[in-house]
């Protein structure tokens, strides 16, 4: 096992990863920018070293940075967290010359389920169902409108490179396609540096599935079931359960198969997510993330299993804890992402918590690093903190969240709590009726 992990992030995923050391007897460094001096994570690391001034740049993709206070420190691993450098192939590369272990998968795959192009290409050799779509970059009009045909409209036009919406247009007919084409290339370009785009089905209501899986590097491999992510606002997750409310236990024991079977052969060394969008019955492949996940306490409350812990065994070269035949999952869980936003019209709120209160009792946890008295910085991202709650069905879950969600105080800023609110009552999701365009839909009525 690791002497020290320095811990290349901030937040709440920077306080979660601290806990899971502190279990294992592992010693901490904490790495922080001027405007997180004073962070939870920060006070409780057994360490700390400030890298640079507020841009993340500067500071919390600032590889040189990060080498140096690992060199001052003396630490042997760096668990990149979520975010940030977690998905970064060079940062991999980079630490491995250095003697260092990168808390993730390698380098290859990093590079592999990157590009969507090629992790397409990789999932489909690899039996995973695949949304029907171009084999590579599509590059002129006239090619994407055969395509288009081909495939049948409406279609769906990504960025090869990067996520979270940007680079993605949608044509409804040929006469979309030329404009749909000339800005997502632009948008990716400009975004991420890379203006290659793809071409695939788009689907009118999916849902948006993804299967937790762990990998020993070595061919073995499992899964920890699926979580329902499909309450978004453009294209950002904010609602994530487990199960989900559309499967049965044949689909998801089929798909987690599926997923298992993919990481062994793949040789996948850490955590991973195998994300599908899935509708009528079906799954479409969209992306992998090399990474843990914002959701993943949704799969621990399930499982028992902690995935931090199971990522730090595995880099470690310890290997899993658990085989598949030794995971059960029991009852239902639910995360919602509260955010420093305006509940209506989303607006960043960063500032003062004057009070702080987080909710408590059986089967509820909360993921944050806040307190009464901190100062929320405008450098980031406004997610300040995520409540989980467990229950033995998901009925006795929804009355749970509920309860959970009127203890929840936050005075001083704006944050979201009270949409999530109006949410955990509304008869779609109480039935689980939702979609990935749901959410939108609701919102734009609402205004």
């Amino acid at each position: 096992m690791f002497n020290k992990v320095l811990i290349a992030n901030r937040g709440e995923i920077a306080l979660r990863i601290l806990r899971a050391c502190k279990e294992l007897g592992i010693s901490t460094v904490a790495v922080h920018s001027t405007a997180d001096s004073e962070a939870m994570h920060v006070r409780l690391a057994d360490e700390s070293v400030c890298i640079g001034p507020p841009p993340s740049r500067d500071s919390y993709l600032n590889m040189h940075e990060l080498l140096a206070a690992c060199e001052i420190t003396g630490a042997d691993a760096i668990h990149p967290g979520y975010g940030f450098l977690s998905e970064n192939a060079k940062f991999a590369d980079v630490l491995d010359a250095h003697g260092i272990t990168f808390i993730g998968p390698s380098a290859e795959h990093i590079r592999i389920m990157g590009d969507k192009i090629e992790a397409k290409k990789t999932a489909k050799e690899l039996g995973i169902p695949v949304v029907p779509g171009s084999e590579g970059a599509v590059n002129t009009i006239a090619d994407a409108k055969k395509i288009a045909a081909d495939i049948g409209y409406p279609v769906l036009i990504k960025a090869a490179s990067g996520g979270g919406g940007r680079g993605m247009k949608v044509a409804q007919t040929e006469n979309d396609i030329g404009e749909a084409l000339q800005t997502a290339r632009s948008e990716a370009g400009a975004a991420f540096g890379d203006d290659a785009v793809y071409i695939e089905k788009y689907l009118a209501k999916p849902r948006h599935i993804e299967i937790q899986v762990l990998g020993d590097g070595k061919g073995g491999g499992i899964h920890l079931g699926e979580r329902d992510c499909s309450l978004q606002r453009r294209h950002q997750k904010v609602w994530e359960e487990a199960n989900s409310p559309a499967l049965n236990e044949e689909q998801r024991e089929k798909i987690g198969g599926i997923c298992a079977r993919a990481v062994q052969g793949l040789g996948y060394s850490g955590a991973g997510t195998v994300e599908f969008l899935y509708e009528n019955g079906e799954f479409y492949f969209i992306e992998m993330n090399t990474r843990l996940q914002v959701e993943h306490p949704v799969t621990e409350m399930i499982t028992r299993i902690d995935l931090v812990n199971e990522q730090l065994r595995i880099a470690s070269g310890s290997g899993m804890s658990v085989t598949q035949e030794e995971i059960a999952f029991t009852g239902h869980a639910i995360e919602c992402r509260i955010n420093a936003e305006h509940p209506v019209t989303f607006a960043p709120s960063p500032g003062k918590i004057a009070y702080y209160h987080p909710p408590g009792g059986l089967g509820v946890r909360v993921d944050s690093g806040v307190y009464q008295g901190y100062s929320i910085p405008p450098y980031y991202d406004s997610l300040i903190g995520k409540l989980i709650v467990h229950g033995r069905n998901r009925v006795e879950c929804l009355m749970r969240l509920r309860r959970a969600l009127d203890e929840f105080v936050v005075d001083g800023i704006n944050t979201t709590l009270p949409l999530f609110r109006e949410l955990v009552s509304n008869p779609d999701m109480l039935d689980g009726n939702y979609d990935i365009h749901w959410l939108e839909h609701y919102l734009a009525d609402r205004s």
